[in-house]
């Protein structure tokens, strides 16, 4: 249900999201994208799938179905995967034959996709190696990527009707994933990031991403001084005397769109952190590592 989600208190109405259940699978849709009747676009929870255990129960990665469920047969486990995407493609509303999967390993790594694509990773196995990105202007080509904490960027150019899925962890965040991205829609498909438009997906917040040093160094290096209070907070001091800081990796990669050119009232800001709805969401962090992976979907129709 709905009221159970703690979601953020957000100024803006383009940075909330909206709830969605059908058949008992429920997921969320970005209002920012929602407003284009040519685009099909989602975000997956862990409610309404047919895994157990970490993985319960739509997890939508067939590693993680087999990780969580040792006493489950390969063969059984993929079932469970396919299973899982079927309810999920049937509610959202995509061919789930027609899914793209990246393959993420934290790089800067954007694919441009080929019809000769279109199942990868669902129908066939993944062919795709190092890649945290993809993009696309073929209709009924369904990109999805997968999340447990990092940040799901979605971008849309409505002008040439071209979009690209993100995945981008902290490592993709400083590498300027999301830059990468806009540019090379604008290299690729003649895109104007001022007429571009994003979705950053529900991802950990800031309250919940705790980072040691190095890490919060890295972003206070990369990023302007002038941004330096919203992007890192002073944390907790360990027992052994570590000093720990928090990191907004949302906020980051807001930063990274508008750099690449886009406006700011074209990027939406998620309202839902996966740490803080546990219940709800997968989260790495909240879960300490006992979990499945959501995915965030986005198709030309």
């Amino acid at each position: 249900m709905e009221e159970n989600y703690i979601r953020k208190k957000m100024r803006r109405k383009i940075d909330r999201l909206t709830y969605h259940c059908k058949d008992g699978v429920e997921w969320f849709s970005f209002p920012i994208l929602d407003q284009f009747p040519f685009l099909v676009n989602g975000f997956s929870t862990r409610q309404g799938g047919v895994s157990t255990g970490g993985a319960g129960t739509m997890n939508l990665s067939l590693a993680r179905e087999v990780a969580m469920n040792m006493n489950l047969s390969e063969e059984a486990c993929r079932e469970n995967f396919l299973e899982n995407h079927r309810r999920l493609s049937k509610a959202i509303g995509y061919p789930y034959e027609s899914l793209v999967f990246s393959n993420q390993t934290h790089t800067d790594n954007i694919r441009i996709l080929q019809e000769i694509d279109r199942g990868n990773g669902i129908t066939r196995p993944n062919e795709f190696n190092d890649v945290d990105g993809m993009m696309t202007d073929i209709t009924g080509q369904a990109l999805m990527t997968f999340y447990a904490d990092c940040v799901p960027l979605l971008i849309v150019d409505p002008v040439h009707k071209a979009i690209a899925s993100v995945h981008s962890g902290w490592r993709g965040t400083i590498k300027g994933i999301g830059s990468k991205a806009v540019k090379m829609m604008h290299a690729v498909y003649g895109s104007n990031p001022k007429q571009m438009v994003a979705a950053i997906g529900p991802s950990i917040c800031m309250d919940c991403f705790e980072v040691s040093e190095d890490v919060a160094q890295v972003f206070l290096d990369h990023y302007d001084p002038s941004l330096h209070k919203e992007l890192v907070r002073k944390g907790r001091l360990t027992e052994s005397g570590e000093q720990k800081y928090h990191v907004n990796l949302q906020r980051a990669c807001m930063e990274n769109f508008l750099l690449a050119g886009m406006k700011k009232e074209n990027v939406s800001l998620p309202d839902l952190c996966t740490a803080c709805n546990v219940d709800y969401l997968f989260s790495h962090r909240a879960s300490h590592g006992s979990r499945g992976n959501e995915g965030a979907v986005l198709m030309l129709r």
